[in-house]
């Protein structure tokens, strides 16, 4: 059963909306930089959480800094975006928004812009190579560069929106959300929403962030990413869960990032249940596939094993996802195509 259940989740076409690329790469990738860095002598086990392993959101952060080492170069770049979207696509996942911030080294002379363009550069090698996955960008903010970088991180963001062709649609606010206040990065993310770009926004990833969160859904923004303390069961606020309802903004829902991580004691008290009970839009994500050492495959195995789902309960959560993505109407309407023509042989 357990073989025939994972063919069914393999097989199942997926939409993945939280996945930061540097949090993504895989071992095997990992393992090529280290060959190309042998002078950093830096350890897998520096780089990834293995399976039962828990970390605190603050050491996750410190795993982060060790691949950005790895990751300094347009070289080191070109490859860890390529093998991230190509193994998106093996696991069966059609339509991917990556997001990544912007970072500038001195020493390898690699430039934000720079960053950006070679994201987008392995993006529309991997389209011309014919693989089997539609993807796009979100430009992060990182909250702990404060608000003098926000702002150019949003300057950034909006001129390639506009000479991307679409694929640069969104921005991402997230990096330790113990770091900074939300106020201060308002201006930045009211601009960047009265220029088109949509946003997805880190909120309520650990507890006490009423106030911040509260602001935020002010926007509001077009996504949530992971949402843990909004509710008022875990010490949020029914006020907080009914902006977000009357918003009708979708949550991206990272199970074993969240337990991994610690913000979750276990995967059954995840809030997925809550949101999805409610039946509200919830997408389940990766957030660190690299990191957490998991892919959307076995995400939603996971949801549908710890919260009791049917098979075409969890074919309507990944199809409902196609109405959260931040590319257009066509978009959305070829993927509820390629669902449809998946569909019988996902079910044989």
């Amino acid at each position: 059963m357990e073989k025939e259940a994972d063919l069914f989740y393999r097989q199942l076409p997926k939409v993945e909306l939280h996945a930061h690329l540097n949090g993504s790469v895989s071992f095997q990738t990992i393992e090529k930089l280290i060959k190309r860095k042998p002078h950093l002598n830096i350890e897998h086990s520096m780089t990834a959480i293995g399976k039962g392993q828990r970390r605190t959101l603050d050491e996750c952060f410190q795993v982060f800094k060790v691949i950005h080492k790895l990751v300094d170069t347009e070289e080191d770049l070109l490859l860890v975006a390529t093998d991230v979207i190509r193994e998106f696509a093996a696991d069966g996942v059609k339509y991917l928004e990556l997001r990544s911030t912007p970072r500038e080294e001195k020493s390898t002379g690699l430039t934000k812009k720079g960053y950006v363009d070679t994201v987008l550069k392995s993006i529309q090698q991997c389209r011309k190579d014919g693989v089997d996955i539609d993807v796009r960008f979100l430009v992060a903010i990182d909250r702990r560069n404060g608000a003098e970088v926000a702002m150019e991180t949003v300057k950034l963001a909006e001129e390639f929106m506009l000479s991307s062709d679409g694929l640069v649609v969104g921005l991402d606010l997230s990096g330790d959300p113990m770091v900074g206040h939300g106020k201060d990065l308002l201006p930045a993310l009211q601009r960047a929403k009265n220029c088109g770009l949509k946003l997805s926004l880190h909120l309520s990833e650990v507890p006490s962030q009423l106030e911040e969160s509260d602001l935020l859904l002010n926007l509001p923004p077009d996504r949530i990413g992971h949402g843990t303390f909004l509710h008022p069961e875990v010490g949020g606020s029914q006020s907080l869960v009914d902006k977000v309802v009357k918003s009708n903004i979708p949550l991206e829902l990272c199970l074993t990032s969240n337990v991994k991580g610690q913000t979750v004691p276990f995967y059954s008290q995840h809030h997925f249940k809550y949101w999805y009970q409610l039946g509200h839009p919830s997408v389940i994500c990766t957030d660190d596939k690299g990191v957490f050492c998991t892919d959307l495959s076995q995400e939603y195995q996971l949801a549908a094993s710890t919260f009791g789902l049917s098979r075409e309960a969890v074919w309507m959560l990944s199809q409902q996802a196609i109405d959260c993505i931040f590319a257009p109407e066509t978009t959305k309407q070829q993927l509820r195509q390629t669902w449809t023509d998946l569909q019988p042989q996902v079910f044989k």
